[in-house]
């Protein structure tokens, strides 16, 4: 039996993909909210819906697969109409915090060629300000000893990204260090001074990025904000 936040997640995922229409380019998120849009639009392409998608992540990829949605890429296409991705936090300004799923950096560059963002996310994501949820920084191996020095110096209690005992590698061969801010009441203040040190590829605020947020409840109703 799917338990309630599944069931918030499934509601908010499926909710996003009725935005899409016929003959766009739709960006496919990573994680498992949006695992439940792709679904949903893999049942629409089995029932005729002519789009084509852009993965954010090789697990998303071979997930659109399986369903039968046809994958197209930067170089075939330079604009996405629409990009549908979860979130780990919104905040009431709708900005974001991503990266939980490792896929930041992907998300990102997919999110910023789109025409129109929509962030999906369970009830328990949406908060009034941002840093609850630790800030996952994407860095290049090379260095990351002392990239992670330097990130303390900003205030945060940065950690090393480990699964199952070993240093996590993200699709583009990357590092990410999880940054414990607190409340985070600039995010775009934190965004740039995180850029400023050499060895950061990308970070997970996706500052005043979405268009839209659907918000899933646990009675499987929906919620939908706009920026």
């Amino acid at each position: 039996m799917q338990d309630q936040i599944t069931i918030a997640k499934k509601a908010a995922g499926e909710k996003a993909a009725e935005f899409i229409r016929p003959g766009m380019v739709v960006g496919l998120g990573t994680g498992s909210t949006a695992y439940w849009a792709i679904q949903k639009i893999g049942a629409m392409v089995q029932q005729g819906l002519d789009i084509k998608g852009i993965a954010t992540s090789e697990a998303s990829a071979q997930l659109a697969k399986e369903l039968g949605i046809p994958l197209t890429s930067f170089a075939e296409t330079q604009r996405l109409d629409m990009d549908i991705d979860g979130a780990d936090e919104v905040s009431e300004r709708l900005d974001v915090i991503k990266g939980g799923g490792g896929a930041l950096l992907r998300e990102k560059i997919v999110a910023f060629h789109s025409k129109q963002l929509i962030i999906i996310a369970d009830e328990h994501k949406y908060v009034p300000t941002l840093g609850n949820f630790p800030l996952a920084v994407e860095v290049i191996p090379f260095g990351w000893e002392v990239t992670n020095s330097k990130l303390q110096t900003l205030g945060c209690v940065p950690t090393l990204r480990k699964k199952q005992q070993e240093i996590f590698i993200t699709d583009n061969g990357n590092y990410i260090i999880d940054c414990a801010f607190g409340k985070i009441e600039n995010p775009q203040q934190v965004h740039n001074a995180l850029h400023n040190i050499p060895g950061i590829v990308e970070t997970g605020l996706f500052v005043q990025m979405a268009h839209t947020v659907v918000l899933g409840y646990e009675d499987g109703s929906t919620k939908v904000l706009q920026r």
